[in-house]
C-alpha cells in the first residue's frame, strides 16, 4: 500500500518547516479530537502528520501509541486523494487494505474518514481522521462537522507558524538590541576619555595662549569647549539609556528611604540658584522603591523644568502620594511648555519639542526616552500634561514592591 503523493519532497519540506513534528501535546488540538469523535460518534480520532517513513499523531483520542509506520497508514492515501474526504465504510471489502496489519490484526479498523489538511500551497500535510471498529457511513452532518473542524486544524497550523515566525523575529531583534546596546556602551566609554583630554587642553591652551589670542580666537575655544560639554552630555545620557534595564533590574537596588531627602539630593546635585523656587509634597514619607531608578527619574524630569523654562522666577512643584498598588509622583514647573502635536512623540527616542533650552543648547531627545524606559520597568506608566507657555505636568506611577525580609 506504500505509495507516495506527487511533489513529496516538496510536501516534505513544508511539513517539516512548520516544525511541529514532536512536539508536546497541546489542549487546542485535543479539544478537536474530541470534538470529532463525539460528533461522529467514533472510538478513535487523530490528528496525524505524515513524515518521510511514519505517521505521527499530534493528538489523539482512542490510541495509546503517537505514530505507526507510513506502509500501513490509511492517512498516506488520504493525502493523495483529490476528494475533500476520504471515506471507507468497510476496509475488509477495499482491495487497497487486504493485507493491512491495521485491519486483519488485533486493532480491525474496519472503518476510516480522513480529511486532508492542506496548508496555504495546497501540501497535504496530514490528517483529521475518524476510526471504527465496525462498518459505518458519516452522516452529511457528521460529514460537515469533521470538514469544519479539519479547517480549524489548518488555521491552528497556520497560527503556529505565525508564532514562531514571531519569536524567530524576537530572539533575533533581542540580539541585535544586545549588540547595539554593547556597541553603544563601548564606543560612549571610549569616547569619553578623549572628550575629557580635549576640554582640559581647552584650558590650558587659554590659560597659557590668553596673551596671544584675540577675542575671535578665545571665542573659537569657548566653543570648541562648549560643544564637547554638549557631546559628552549626549555620551552620557546614550549609556543612561542603555543601562537603564540593568539599573531598574538590579534587586540589590530596592531599599527603603525617606522621599523628601531624595528630592533634596537631587536638588543639591542640580545646584539649583535663587531664581528657581520648589516646593515639595507637604508630607514627608517612607517608601520602598528602587532608589536609583527613581533618583535618576527625578533627576531628569527636574532638570527639564529648569531647562525649558523662560520665566524670570522658575517655579516646580513635586508631589508624591501613595495608592494601594502604586506610588504617584507629580513634578509640575511653569516652563516653555510643549505643543499638544508634541506630547506624544516627547518620549520618543531622539525626539524633541523645544528648539533649544534656557542656555540656548539643543537637546538630544534622549533623556524622556530613557525615562519612559524606566518607569515601564518597574512597573508604572507616564503622562504629561501641558500648556505651551504656561505650564507642565508630568506624572507617573511606579508600582509598589511589598519588601522581603
Amino acid at each position: 500500500m506504500e505509495t507516495n503523493p506527487k511533489n513529496e519532497s516538496q510536501r516534505l519540506e513544508a511539513l517539516r518547516s512548520l516544525n511541529i513534528l514532536d512536539t508536546l501535546p497541546e489542549q487546542e488540538y485535543d479539544q478537536i479530537t474530541k470534538l470529532v469523535a463525539s460528533i461522529c460518534d467514533t472510538p478513535i480520532a487523530l490528528i496525524s502528520l505524515l513524515d518521510e517513513d511514519r505517521q505521527w499523531f499530534k493528538s489523539k483520542i482512542g490510541v495509546d501509541y503517537c505514530e505507526t509506520n507510513k506502509k500501513y497508514a490509511f492517512c498516506n492515501l488520504a493525502i493523495q486523494a483529490d476528494d475533500e474526504l476520504m471515506e471507507v465504510s468497510d476496509t475488509r471489502k477495499d482491495e487497497r487494505f487486504h493485507e493491512n496489519p491495521l485491519v486483519n490484526g488485533k486493532d480491525q479498523i474496519i472503518f476510516y474518514a480522513g480529511v486532508p489538511l492542506r496548508d496555504k500551497y495546497g501540501y497535504a500535510l496530514g490528517t483529521l481522521c475518524v476510526l471504527d471498529h465496525q462498518p459505518r457511513t458519516l452522516s452529511p452532518q457528521q460529514r460537515e462537522g469533521i470538514l469544519s473542524l479539519a479547517n480549524q486544524v489548518i488555521k491552528l497550523f497556520e497560527l503556529h507558524a505565525i508564532n514562531r515566525g514571531l519569536k524567530k523575529t524576537q530572539k533575533q531583534l533581542k540580539e541585535k538590541n544586545a549588540q547595539l546596546r554593547n556597541f553603544a556602551g563601548v564606543v560612549s566609554h571610549d569616547m569619553k576619555m578623549p572628550l575629557a583630554n580635549m576640554i582640559v587642553t581647552i584650558d590650558v591652551l587659554k590659560a597659557k595662549y590668553k596673551g596671544k589670542l584675540d577675542e575671535a580666537g578665545l571665542d573659537y575655544l569657548n566653543n570648541l569647549k562648549k560643544s564637547s560639554f554638549q557631546l559628552s552630555d549626549y555620551i552620557s545620557n546614550i549609556l543612561t539609556h542603555y543601562e537603564s534595564d540593568s539599573i531598574t533590574n538590579n534587586e540589590d537596588a530596592l531599599e527603603k528611604f525617606d522621599f523628601h531627602t531624595l528630592v533634596e539630593d537631587i536638588v543639591e546635585m542640580l545646584d539649583i540658584g535663587d531664581d528657581c523656587d520648589i516646593t515639595f509634597p507637604e508630607d514627608s514619607d517612607k517608601i520602598y522603591t528602587n532608589r536609583i531608578a527613581l533618583e535618576q527619574i527625578l533627576l531628569n524630569l527636574i532638570g527639564n523644568s529648569l531647562k525649558y523654562n523662560d520665566k524670570d522666577k522658575i517655579e516646580i512643584h513635586i508631589d508624591f502620594r501613595k495608592e494601594p498598588h502604586f506610588y504617584r509622583f507629580f513634578v509640575k514647573d511653569n516652563g516653555i511648555g510643549i505643543p499638544k502635536d508634541k506630547q506624544k512623540e516627547i518620549f520618543n527616542l531622539f525626539s524633541t519639542a523645544a528648539d533649544n533650552d534656557r542656555k540656548g543648547n539643543k537637546g538630544n531627545g534622549i533623556g524622556l526616552s530613557t525615562v519612559k524606559k524606566m518607569i515601564h520597568n518597574l512597573g508604572g506608566k507616564i503622562s504629561v500634561n501641558s500648556v505651551e507657555g504656561q505650564e507642565t505636568t508630568f506624572e507617573f506611577t511606579i508600582e509598589r514592591t511589598k519588601k522581603v525580609n
